[in-house]
């Protein structure tokens, strides 16, 4: 495991999503290992429980379920105890890469909700705490999608997209707090994400163009040192960011 070994999160407390398997896993263990308290939230209880297993060194604590859901944040700020520093939404699904012509209502919606809705609902919860205390980090996980056209279907596209909004919104509103909101913009990175081609159009017009334009696919852990960065006091004087780790994806 990679951290920079200075302590960074020390006596601190920070919850993160989707931390049972990819950039969420490794982002909590990033923070724990940098002496956080982390509070992780997964809808699989059993990758959560795996999580805490294989880490017993680590002060882990998990809330399984699904985080857009009130009732599965009411547990995770449960869990925190009060004390929210850090909040790294990375929760996040596929789309099944379906066109604005092809995308189902059932898709569109649960894309939105998890994406989307549960970043809102989250956030909403933990700002008042941080307001309260003068100081706190949020960073949400956007996507190439939510720079481009051509790296998703509709839905995800959209909803990336979205993500980048409130992002900067979340940052104009509450910086004065001392609340700083920054987003990171992965291209393509090892996860279990199902990221299958489920239209022909779209295999046939973005297959080509990701063939020859997407970088090698990243470690999860890369991503995670990213996210841990904007969230540690090392960018103090960054808020309203899109931080892009995505192999130079951005720049072609």
């Amino acid at each position: 495991m990679s951290t920079n070994g200075t302590g960074r999160f020390a006596g601190k407390t920070a919850i993160v999503t989707g931390a049972g398997s990819g950039i969420g896993k490794a982002t909590a263990l990033r923070l724990a290992s940098e002496g956080a308290r982390v509070v992780g939230s997964d809808i699989s209880a059993e990758r959560l429980t795996a999580l805490v297993e294989e880490n017993p060194e680590l002060d882990i604590v998990t809330v399984a379920g699904d985080v857009s859901s009130e009732e599965t944040i009411a547990a995770v700020l449960e869990a925190a105890g009060g004390r929210v520093d850090a909040l790294a939404n990375i929760a996040g699904i596929m789309d099944g890469f379906l066109p604005a012509a092809e995308v189902d209502d059932a898709t569109w919606d649960r894309v939105f909700t998890v994406n989307v809705t549960a970043i809102m609902r989250l956030s909403r919860a933990v700002l008042p705490l941080m307001v309260a205390a003068g100081s706190g980090a949020i960073v949400n996980v956007s996507s190439e999608a939510g720079l481009r056209g051509s790296a998703a279907g509709a839905a995800y596209t959209a909803s990336k997209h979205a993500v980048i909004g409130l992002t900067k919104s979340t940052s104009v509103f509450y910086a004065p707090n001392g609340v700083r909101t920054n987003a990171v913009a992965p291209g393509g990175v090892l996860t279990n994400v199902d990221g299958a081609f489920k239209s022909q159009l779209a295999g046939e017009r973005l297959g080509p163009l990701m063939q020859v334009n997407v970088p090698p696919v990243a470690e999860p852990e890369k991503l995670a040192a990213a996210i841990t960065w904007l969230l540690s006091d090392d960018s103090a004087n960054i808020s309203g960011v899109v931080l892009a780790s995505d192999g130079g994806w951005s720049a072609i």
